[in-house]
């Protein structure tokens, strides 16, 4: 990018700088939302705004936008409770919860240098490792908008479990944040747990300024009262129908950019303490826009240097958060490029507005989540059968290989070992021309393989196109929906491995084991269907240290 293709945006908290490749088209997309009013429509919760299709659902979903100012009364009781849980000893926080109920917490308190060990996972490796560790410091926070997430639920009484085993009572540790009138608030009452009621009108990946952001923030120490400040300043200049406004920029640029097919938004730290915003992005934008078939994909990659940026690749944008300005150095081909520095506050209200624009833009429903339930019932489904997993094609130094989807199977007969299964994977990607991306699903217990998302970019470097990387099932409340909703052009890479040991879930006919392996199957079960293609490797021996994950990592290129 030259000087001439840049425009800069200063706001209270806030300076956006966006690159471009198409000025006219896009002052053209960003004259049209300020003539409609988008903006100030926004701060009105007009549920108008993108179209009769969506206006049930927008109508209850745009009470984020006031959050700056009516979530401050919650400060007050929360940093109450921290201290009072403080003076009991209790210094270790649990988040239990998923998508926007896990993502925020851990961006705001990462920020700050807090520990709150997140518990989003089904894998009993991961579960056994949260329940089994210092729990006479522990308070553990159970955050669901209903209670009904399957995951939340079994992690909520895996807890409940070891708390009595232990001879504790969990009402002294056990924090609820849910809706007004949840199945969760009316347990939740019910057993004594100290309870928070979320706006029952904002959605989960817009609730990073409700109590679901604020309550495991707080209670962890994070300065929840400097994060509504931040989103406080810049809340007028995002809701004001103008062409500086930031958010209303930001949003034309994503939905233009995507509608010419610059598809792929690479979300790359530039210098930023809040280094984890772009997890929260990703999850806020791919689970907003994919979906009917079009859509933003978001890429987050480990650095503004790192494989993934390509500035070859004709359908990505480069986003960048934080104090670093890097488009003198690295300039996408696309021509498409932002860089947001702010305050975190101003930087998550910032991101919500340009959502929701783009979602206009793109001419979708960005409140919804129609595929997300996909793969929840084909999960629920497996659950109920308890069907046999389909035979391995092959089986190769512990790594057991199976296909699904677009043929695939039927192209993998003739080979012999996992590196040509996954060549033959790539070869499809490359199939897919310049708009096709790849996504490994890893269905394993984060603590024990660290450097497994090192595969990202080692694939990215092999492939020179779009590589996405998320854990299981943590990414089906992210990137998932975008998968099934978003342009049709992705490749699928799937990793599991048996677990070491099996944990029941209490009062439930199945474990932890068995709800994790149903997901990943189910998952890759409703990909199929939609004709993608789906490598699943299996590691039969989980040990980190064993020959079978060895392979895996020299497979993936992890280390090289």
């Amino acid at each position: 990018m030259t000087a001439t293709d840049l425009a800069r945006i200063e706001a209270p908290g806030l300076s956006l700088v966006l690159g471009y490749a198409d000025e006219a088209g896009l002052r053209e997309t960003l004259d049209a939302l300020v003539t409609a009013g988008v903006a100030s429509g926004i701060a009105r919760r007009d549920a108008t705004l993108w179209g009769p299709e969506a206006e049930e659902e927008a109508a209850k979903r745009l009470a984020w936008i006031d959050l700056p100012r009516a979530s401050r009364e919650l400060v007050e009781p929360i940093r109450a409770l921290r201290d009072e849980l403080r003076a009991a000893g209790l210094d270790r926080v649990v988040l239990c919860g998923m998508g926007g109920s896990s993502l925020a917490p851990e961006v705001v308190c990462g920020a700050e240098g807090l520990p709150l060990v997140v518990c989003d996972a089904s894998d009993p490796d991961s579960v056994r490792a949260a329940t089994g560790t210092d729990l006479e410091r522990t308070v553990v926070v159970v955050s669901s908008k209903s209670g009904g997430t399957v995951e939340t639920d079994s992690q909520r009484r895996a807890f409940e479990q070891a708390f009595a085993d232990a001879g504790i009572d969990p009402a002294e540790r056990i924090v609820v944040v849910t809706d007004p009138g949840s199945p969760l608030a009316q347990s939740a009452e019910e057993a004594g747990y100290r309870t928070f009621l979320a706006d029952p009108d904002v959605g989960g990946r817009y609730s990073a300024l409700t109590a679901f952001g604020l309550v495991p923030s707080g209670l962890a120490g994070a300065d929840i009262g400097a994060l509504l400040d931040g989103a406080a300043d810049v809340h007028d200049a995002l809701i004001t129908d103008s062409p500086d406004n930031p958010a209303l920029r930001l949003g034309a640029l994503l939905g233009h950019a995507a509608r010419a097919g610059v598809d792929k938004l690479v979300l790359a730290s530039g210098g930023a303490a809040y280094a984890g915003l772009g997890d929260w992005v990703e999850q806020l934008v791919a689970e907003s826009t994919g979906k009917n078939g079009t859509g933003i994909l978001p890429v987050v990659v480990e650095g503004t240097d790192a494989p993934g940026i390509q500035p070859s690749t004709t359908d990505a944008i480069l986003a960048t958060y934080g104090p670093e300005f890097v488009f003198d150095t690295v300039s996408p081909v696309s021509g498409w490029g932002a860089a947001v520095d702010g305050t975190l506050g101003a930087q998550l209200l910032t991101w919500e507005v340009a959502t929701a624009v783009a979602g206009r833009v793109l001419g979708i429903n960005p409140f919804d989540q129609p595929d997300v339930e996909s793969a929840k019932q084909a999960a629920r489904a497996l659950l109920d059968a308890t069907p046999e997993d389909e035979p391995a094609l092959l089986v190769a130094d512990g790594i057991e290989v199976r296909a699904l989807g677009a043929g695939l199977a039927e192209s993998l007969t003739a080979t012999g070992d996992p590196e040509a299964a996954l060549a033959a994977l790539l070869d499809r990607l490359a199939a897919e021309g310049d708009r096709g991306y790849l996504a490994v699903m890893a269905y394993l217990e984060r603590a024990a393989y660290p450097d497994l998302a090192a595969a990202r970019p080692a694939l990215a470097r092999r492939t020179g196109r779009p590589v996405t990387f998320g854990w299981g099932p943590r990414f089906l409340h992210s990137t998932g929906q975008f998968h099934k909703g978003g342009p049709p052009v992705g490749v699928f890479l799937q990793i599991t491995a048996a677990p070491r040991a099996d944990l029941p879930i209490p009062g439930r006919p199945f474990g932890f084991g068995q709800l994790v392996a149903a997901q990943a199957s189910g998952d890759a079960r409703v990909l199929a269907d939609l004709d993608r293609p789906v490598l699943r490797l299996h590691l039969r021996d989980p040990s980190p240290e064993g020959p079978a994950y060895r392979r895996l990592r020299a497979l993936l290129g992890v280390g090289a």
